[in-house]
C-alpha cells in the first residue's frame, strides 16, 4: 500500500479553515483535526451527517475557548466509500499535519486509512465502521464510537430466531467490507441458533435494477430480507420486490438509517426493519446540542451525533492530557474514562472499542423510523 506523502493521488480534500498545528505543548495556532467520509457518491447522506457534526462540534468547542487555548480548524475529506481515494485523503491529511480525524464512514474505507494514519502518526476515531477488523488488527491509533458487526449481528440473529423462526430468510449483501461483514455475522447467529437461511447471496451496489434478483427469491418463496449493504440498495431492493407482488419483509443494519431509505423506497419500505443505537437525539446528554442543530433546521439522525461525540472526547482528551500528541492522546484514551459526550458516558477497551455497545431495532412506518419497545 502506498501511503508516503509523495504519492498522493489527489482525492477531494476541503479546508473549512486552515491554520498550523503542532503537537508540543505552548505550540500556538489552530489544532488541525479532520473528518472524512462519502461527501460524494451514492453514500453521500452519511457524510453530509458527518460533516454536519464536525462543524457542529468544532463551533461550540471554539466558542466555549478551543481546546488548551486554541482553535480548532475543521478539514473535511471525501473518500466517496472508495478504499484507494481514502487512502489518497488519508495521506493529504497527514501531510496537513492534521492530528485527529473523525472518520471515515465506510469500513472500506477506514480499514486502508487507519494503516496510513498509523504510520503518519494521526489518531483515527470512526462514527460509524463496525467492521471487526477495524479495531482486532491491534494498530495503536485506532478507535470507534459505535458497535461492531458482531454485535450488530448477534442482535439482528437472535431478532429473527425469536419473531420468525419459521419463516424462508434470504440473506444478501453487497461485497462490502461492512455489507458482507454483517450478512456474514447475522448468518452465524442464525446458523448457531439452528436456522439455516433460504438463500445466500451477493448483489452488485450502484444499479438500479434488482428484478432479477428479485425473481430468484420470488421462486424461492422468501418472505424475510436480510440485508448486509446500505440504504440505495435496501430501498430498490424493497420497492421492486412489493411491485413483484412479494409479502416480504426487510431487515438490515445502521447503514438504513437515513431518512433517504425513505425516498427511495417509498411506502413498499413500510414494516422495515433496521438495528442501530438507541436513538441519540433522544437522550438527556444530547438535549442541548439537538437543539441548537434543530434551531439551523437539520435533523441530528444516524451519525449526526456520533462524530459530534468522537470530536468532543478528542477535545476532553487532549485537555486531560494537556497535549496533542496523538500517541499521547491513545493512551489516555483507554486507560481513563468513562469521557462525557452526547451519546453518553463511553470507555474505550484495549481495541479501541466502545466497551457497552447498545443495539436495538427499529422499525420505518409512515416515512420515519423509530425504535420498537
Amino acid at each position: 500500500m502506498l501511503t508516503t506523502r509523495r504519492l498522493v493521488l489527489g482525492a477531494g480534500l476541503g479546508t473549512l479553515a486552515i491554520g498550523r498545528d503542532a503537537f508540543a505543548q505552548g505550540a500556538t495556532g489552530p489544532i488541525r483535526i479532520a473528518t472524512a467520509g462519502p461527501m460524494t457518491g451514492q453514500y453521500a447522506a452519511f457524510g453530509t451527517q458527518m460533516r454536519e457534526g464536525a462543524t457542529q462540534a468544532v463551533t461550540d468547542i471554539n466558542a466555549a475557548g478551543g481546546v488548551l487555548g486554541r482553535q480548532l480548524a475543521l478539514e473535511v475529506g471525501d473518500d466517496a466509500c472508495d478504499p484507494r481515494q481514502a487512502v489518497s485523503v488519508a495521506n493529504q491529511l497527514a501531510g496537513r499535519r492534521v492530528s485527529f480525524v473523525a472518520g471515515h464512514f465506510c469500513s472500506g474505507s477506514s480499514i486502508p486509512a487507519r494503516d496510513v494514519y498509523a504510520e503518519e502518526g494521526v489518531l483515527q476515531m470512526s462514527p460509524a465502521s463496525t467492521n471487526p477488523r477495524f479495531t482486532d488488527e491491534g494498530k495503536w491509533n485506532t478507535f470507534r464510537v459505535c458497535g461492531r458487526d458482531d454485535q450488530q449481528g448477534q442482535v439482528a440473529g437472535r431478532y429473527i430466531l425469536q419473531n420468525m423462526r419459521n419463516r424462508r430468510v434470504a440473506i444478501l449483501h453487497d461485497n462490502s467490507a461492512y455489507g458482507k461483514g454483517l450478512a456474514d455475522e447475522t448468518k452465524k447467529a442464525l446458523n448457531a441458533g439452528g436456522m439455516t437461511e433460504a438463500m445466500y447471496a451477493a448483489y452488485t451496489p450502484g444499479e438500479r435494477d434488482y428484478n432479477a434478483l428479485v425473481s430468484r427469491m420470488k421462486a424461492a418463496n422468501i418472505d424475510v430480507i436480510y440485508l448486509g449493504g446500505y440504504h440505495t440498495e435496501g430501498g430498490l431492493i424493497i420497492r421492486q420486490a412489493k411491485e413483484q407482488g412479494m409479502n416480504v419483509t426487510l431487515i438490515g443494519g445502521d447503514a438504513l438509517v437515513t431518512n433517504e431509505f425513505w425516498q427511495i423506497s417509498g411506502a413498499a419500505g413500510e414494516g422495515t426493519l433496521m438495528t442501530f443505537s438507541s436513538d441519540p437525539r433522544r437522550r438527556p446528554t444530547a438535549a442541548e446540542v439537538v437543539a441548537r442543530f434543530r434551531a439551523r433546521n437539520v435533523d441530528p439522525e444516524g451519525y449526526v451525533l456520533y462524530t459530534y461525540a468522537a470530536i468532543q472526547i478528542f477535545a476532553a482528551a487532549a485537555a486531560k492530557a494537556n497535549s496533542t500528541d496523538p500517541r499521547r492522546l491513545a493512551a489516555i484514551l483507554k486507560s481513563d474514562g468513562p469521557w462525557q459526550s452526547v451519546l453518553g458516558p463511553i470507555s474505550f477497551d484495549a481495541k479501541g472499542d466502545v466497551t457497552v455497545p447498545d443495539y436495538v431495532f427499529y422499525v420505518w412506518r409512515n416515512g420515519s423510523y423509530a425504535e420498537i419497545s
